[in-house]
């Protein structure tokens, strides 16, 4: 089980779908979460900061409307924001 894989088990059920949904479908927005996981918005904002606080789950500005936000599952080769260095 990787490190990953033990901070969503300890989520409750919702944040483990809303997962699962963004692992399935890729980058989504609230909305499209909501959608896809035919949970209500306020489940749906709940669980994806239960995810950003397990920080598994990453945002960033949605391209075709700035108001909202994408989200998407943190990759493991992310180093938390630290540029590897090549040679």
């Amino acid at each position: 089980m990787t490190d990953t894989d033990s901070e969503v088990a300890s989520l409750p059920p919702s944040a483990k779908l809303v997962y699962k949904t963004l692992e399935y479908e890729g980058p989504l927005t609230q909305s499209q979460l909501a959608e896809e996981s035919l949970l209500p918005q306020r489940t749906v904002r709940h669980a994806l900061g239960k995810l950003e606080d397990a920080d598994v789950v990453e945002e960033s500005v949605y391209l075709m409307d700035a108001r909202k936000s994408n989200y998407k599952i943190r990759s493991a080769d992310e180093d938390d924001g630290i540029d590897a260095v090549t040679a």
